[in-house]
C-alpha cells in the first residue's frame, strides 16, 4: 500500500459567482412556469418544473418574491409571439 500526501496549490483564477447555490436558494425566489401547469397544480398538488429546473408545488403569493434570475433571462431569451388577433 503506497500512501500519498501533499497539498496542490490551484492557481488564481477570475470566478464569477453563481446566483444560486443549490436549491435553497431557489426558495427564495417566484420562479416562471406555465400558467395552465400552474393553475393545474394548485387543483391537483402535482409539482410544475420552472424555466430554471426548479421543481415544486406552488402554494405562496409569487409577488412577495424577488423573480428568480435564471428563470428570468431564459425567459427573455425566448421568441416573442404574435399579439392576440392578428
Amino acid at each position: 500500500m503506497v500512501l500519498v500526501s501533499g497539498t496542490k496549490i490551484l492557481p488564481e483564477s477570475d470566478v464569477t459567482p453563481r446566483l444560486s447555490h443549490g436549491d435553497g436558494d431557489h426558495e427564495r425566489f417566484s420562479h416562471f412556469a406555465d400558467k395552465n401547469k400552474i393553475t393545474e397544480s394548485y387543483v391537483t398538488g402535482a409539482p410544475v418544473r420552472a424555466l430554471c429546473g426548479k421543481v415544486w408545488v406552488p402554494s405562496r403569493d409569487p409577488k412577495k418574491y424577488p423573480v428568480c434570475p435564471e428563470c428570468k433571462e431564459i425567459y427573455e431569451g425566448l421568441p416573442k409571439g404574435e399579439p392576440p388577433g392578428e
